[in-house]
């Protein structure tokens, strides 16, 4: 690339970081170290989830310096998505969006967030991986995998992944990819914030239990109509929850859900990823060497776990 492109480009960059820049802001949630976010709409203020550590006392530092105060209005761990609701939001644009369907393997972008003393900064790289939908270890549906191959450096969770023309594409956060940076898209972060502002939480199904996975004896598995040779045993019964009303009690081992082996918990959140609150789904249950059919209607998980 000759040096009145790569001049060219500079400024491009230049251009789309001081664009979307606007709408960054530094959010005071934890001791020490802020972390970023994005004025998403007007008053409305998208960060990552695991960064805000009290839900009281908090505030976001807008361009310029101005510090406003910020109330917690909801949160999704599942997405690593939190929002807040700010006393004021003047000086503060909200940005422009892309859909991210339209990024690239190994397209050019930036992560930018907003350090302590209100200074926007910026790391660039590309996109280093891309995939479909996909559930996250903690139970979040989140619309594409983006994964990417730059510095997400401490404080910039929460803050936007920005195209070469200054637009957001989604919210960065290391909270999601075990400490890999990975985007949570514009899609899904509308979703989220439409249900967090409506309901102060995401409403996902649970069956109410604590479970490990165990060894099926050799002489039982012939019960088991799956042919399972591991199932789930019970270790705690949520009182009052779906599987307590259902029956299940400590001990219990879980060999089948809705007809397939239920060999670890990972079948558990794969059910529950595409069950909705007040599916009936039967499960198979090991109790004294009896095979057992128990049907459990799955309830709303409380907002807090």
């Amino acid at each position: 690339m000759s040096d009145s492109k790569i001049g060219s480009f500079s400024q491009e960059l230049a251009a789309a970081t001081e664009r979307a820049g606007t709408s960054v802001v530094a959010v005071g949630a934890r001791p020490r170290l802020p972390s970023s976010g994005i004025h998403w709409r007007k008053g409305v203020v998208v960060t990552a989830h695991h960064t805000v550590r009290r839900e009281d006392d908090i505030h976001v530092l807008a361009p310029g310096g101005k510090r406003v105060v910020a109330k917690l209005a909801g949160r999704d761990p599942g997405t690593d998505l939190a929002i807040l609701k700010l006393e004021s939001e003047d000086g503060l644009a909200v940005p422009q969006f892309a859909d991210a369907t339209g990024v690239k393997l190994a397209h050019f972008v930036l992560a930018l967030g907003r350090s302590r003393g209100g200074s926007l900064v910026a790391s660039a790289g590309i996109i280093g991986g891309l995939g479909g939908e996909w559930r996250t270890w903690r139970g979040g549906r989140v619309d594409q995998s983006i994964r990417l191959d730059l510095a997400l450096y401490p404080g910039f969770s929460g803050g936007p992944l920005v195209n070469v023309e200054g637009k957001v594409v989604g919210v960065n956060t290391n909270g999601l990819g075990r400490g890999r940076a990975i985007t949570v898209p514009v899609s899904t972060v509308n979703r989220t914030v439409d249900e967090l502002l409506e309901k102060g939480h995401i409403a996902r199904p649970y069956l109410g239990l604590a479970m490990q996975p165990v060894a099926i004896p050799e002489s039982l598995r012939g019960k088991v109509k799956s042919s399972a040779t591991s199932g789930l045993m019970v270790l705690h019964v949520e009182p009052s929850g779906p599987a307590d009303k259902a029956g299940i009690v400590l001990g219990d081992v879980i060999v089948e859900l809705q007809g397939k082996a239920a060999l670890d918990t990972d079948n558990i959140q794969e059910l529950l990823a595409s069950a909705k609150i007040g599916d009936s789904i039967s499960a198979g249950v090991l109790r004294a060497g009896t095979l057992l059919q128990i049907r459990v209607s799955l309830g709303e998980r409380p907002a807090r776990q």
